[in-house]
């Protein structure tokens, strides 16, 4: 399997762990995660549970512009070296990006944000 595969693998992994820390912060706030009407609790979430829910919503969108891009990458003949460098890259920006959400780093997250969105780009086009 090639680099930019397992980093597609990885990229899911992201916004389920994020998913796992907003259970934490809900076990914290309210005692239990409400397994019955999870969204509902996770909307009552304030602070760093807030951003955990908000981080693992931001991280399902950009899943589903990179893994298009990998894949487009891969079947339109994209130089390998640089799918390589843009989907590692992409991983990091995107864990930063969880990272600075968690922490409310406003300016590192738009950063992050914008390395990530900038690489599934370079991702798209380059079979162009």
């Amino acid at each position: 399997m090639t680099v930019p595969f397992w980093c597609l693998f990885a990229a899911a992994l992201i916004p389920i762990l994020l998913a796992f820390s907003g259970g934490y912060f809900k076990s914290q706030q309210f005692g239990s995660a409400d397994n019955n009407n999870p969204r509902a609790q996770s909307a009552q979430l304030t602070g760093t549970g807030a951003r955990a829910v908000a981080a693992q919503s931001n991280a399902w969108e950009a899943l589903a512009v990179f893994a298009p891009a990998v894949i487009v990458n891969h079947l339109g003949g994209g130089d390998p070296g640089t799918a390589t460098i843009m989907s590692l890259v992409w991983i990091g920006a995107r864990i930063v990006h969880a990272g600075a959400y968690l922490a409310d780093v406003a300016p590192l997250r738009s950063l992050a944000f914008l390395v990530a969105t900038g690489c599934s780009i370079t991702l798209f086009l380059g079979p162009a």
